[in-house]
């Protein structure tokens, strides 16, 4: 059963985790009838997922026989010991994380300026120091890649999210957990202990 206390329902913390990431998981139905899924670099751009690559293979075959595809973001966070709130139980180890799930359709970009608009995202952020000629259609050192390089785009129908940190836990052992975050200060321990003060439901914060 899917926990509603994790679940995001705030737009922009969904569009603004999506803008972070650089890899995600793309899934597709192939010819026979079979799951996939690929990991792959994107970009979130106008509301939509872009993606590029070459335009032979069994991921260009499988969508150009059904478009119907889902896209997966997931970030860990931090792992949780069970005895940071049970001295005994393994039942309360876990980690924390973010997760997006996308459904829709993937469609080929054929509009240059839409395929450069994209590619340029990518460069943002593979690249963002610059140092390269900016990607434009009238550009003859980039019309040829850009009509040679596939890029697809998968347009919604639904976005669903899930952010876990303590939000089920009740405000004394949550802040317990904060306050081990803090005092184990791993790569991402203070972060962690900022979302989980954030989250923390109004009406069960930290007592």
């Amino acid at each position: 059963m899917r926990r509603k206390e994790f679940a995001v329902d705030d737009r922009e913390a969904i569009e603004s985790f999506l803008r972070e990431m650089d890899y995600g998981f793309l899934g597709t139905i192939n010819e026979a009838g079979e799951p996939r899924v690929l990991p792959l670099n994107f970009v979130w751009l106008n509301g939509c997922i872009y993606f590029h690559g070459s335009r032979a293979g069994e991921k260009m075959r499988s969508m150009a026989a059904d478009s119907r595809v889902c896209f997966t973001v997931a970030k860990p966070y931090a792992r949780i010991p069970s005895y940071w709130s049970d001295p005994e139980l393994a039942c309360p180890a876990t980690v924390y994380f973010k997760s997006v799930l996308i459904t829709g359709r993937a469609e080929d970009v054929t509009d240059p300026a839409e395929k450069a608009e994209a590619l340029s995202a990518f460069m943002r952020k593979l690249q963002p120091e610059g140092g390269y000629a900016p990607i434009d259609p009238a550009d003859e050192r980039y019309a040829r890649q850009l009509a040679g390089t596939a890029v697809l785009k998968i347009t919604p129908d639904a976005v669903t999210a899930k952010f876990k940190f303590g939000q089920n836990m009740k405000g004394d052992k949550r802040q317990a957990v904060v306050d081990r975050l803090l005092e184990r200060d791993g790569p991402l321990d203070r972060e962690t202990a900022e979302l989980v003060k954030r989250l923390a439901p109004p009406d069960r914060g930290p007592q």
